[in-house]
């Protein structure tokens, strides 16, 4: 068993819970023995002003235990309410690790650089690849709620 880290974040809307953010919660478990997610709240995902409908923090925080729970992981996730991009990644002490997408890897950059700015060590970075839908692109929340594709990556029509 090769060492892991003891706490990492990762955060996100975590609206349509699809297989692209499967990959990226199973690798934030996959790096260190406990896991902060940070769920965005209602305002914050209003305040992101995305162009689709975003489920209610309760449906997104159901669907996302469930998901935990299907791959034993509950216990070892402790799920926050998100009310900015930072969350506790800026002034915790005891988080090792960060675990994003590329397409947010340079939030995980930002964050470092406040780290270092309040003293505290930057994160290990653990960037996941996008995971691919049928037609070669990224699947994604918005593409689901567009009907393109379906939460697997399987295109729709």
């Amino acid at each position: 068993m090769e060492a892991r880290l003891k706490l990492v974040s990762v955060g996100g809307t975590f609206d349509a819970l699809h297989i692209g953010h499967h990959a990226l919660l199973l690798e934030a478990f996959n790096v260190a023995d406990r896991v902060i997610i940070g769920l965005t709240s209602d305002e914050f995902a209003r305040a992101m002003h995305k162009d689709h409908h975003v489920d209610c923090y309760e449906k997104r925080l159901r669907e996302l235990k469930q998901f935990l729970s299907e791959n034993g992981l509950l216990e070892r996730a402790e799920i926050i309410p998100l009310d900015d991009p930072y969350g506790p990644t800026i002034d915790s002490e005891e988080m090792e690790g960060i675990v994003v997408s590329e397409e947010t890897e340079w939030r995980a950059e930002e964050i470092n650089q406040l780290r270092t700015k309040r003293g505290l060590k930057p994160l290990l970075i653990f960037c996941i690849k996008m995971v691919l839908a049928e037609d070669g692109k990224p699947v994604s929340s918005t593409r689901i709620r567009r009907q393109e594709v379906d939460r697997f990556g399987r295109l729709i029509g």
